[in-house]
């Protein structure tokens, strides 16, 4: 099966919305949530992960097993997210063998190029979900 890793940090929003709208096209995966916090955590455990762990290891140890990492763009800088990102954590996502999929957001000092100032932040997560069906073979849509 198909196994997806969702980081997400602070209160969790973007990895619940991006594990609903998974589980809402009915993508067949695995989806373990991996939050830098129990608040993150607990939201993303909510809105339909299989399993879900809190902390650096849970990130470390989830990039090692994933076939999809999915979050905010701030998962592959050390310190960013306030701080909740280690430098063991960007680390780990930088180095795993799984695709990266990173949802654009411009907050926490990182600015992205080319991104709205008040970008969608539901189209982003929207097309990540997109890009998730066309990677398990549930889209006929070419994903590079």
């Amino acid at each position: 099966m198909f196994r997806i890793l969702v980081i997400d940090a602070q209160g969790g929003g973007i990895g619940k919305q991006i594990i609903a709208g998974i589980r809402a096209r009915k993508i067949p995966a695995y989806i373990t949530a991996a939050g830098t916090n129990t608040l993150a955590t607990t939201a993303m455990l909510r809105a339909g992960a299989d399993a879900a762990a809190t902390g650096e290891n849970a990130v470390i140890v989830g990039c090692r097993k994933a076939d999809l990492i999915i979050g905010p763009i701030g998962i592959v800088i050390a310190d960013s997210l306030y701080g909740e990102i280690t430098p063991a954590m960007a680390a780990a996502v930088g180095r795993s063998d799984a695709r990266r999929l990173l949802i654009p957001v411009n907050k926490c000092d990182n600015i992205i190029a080319g991104l709205a100032k008040d970008g969608n932040l539901g189209t982003y997560i929207s097309d990540a979900v997109r890009i998730v069906a066309g990677m398990t073979g549930e889209s006929q849509e070419e994903i590079c």
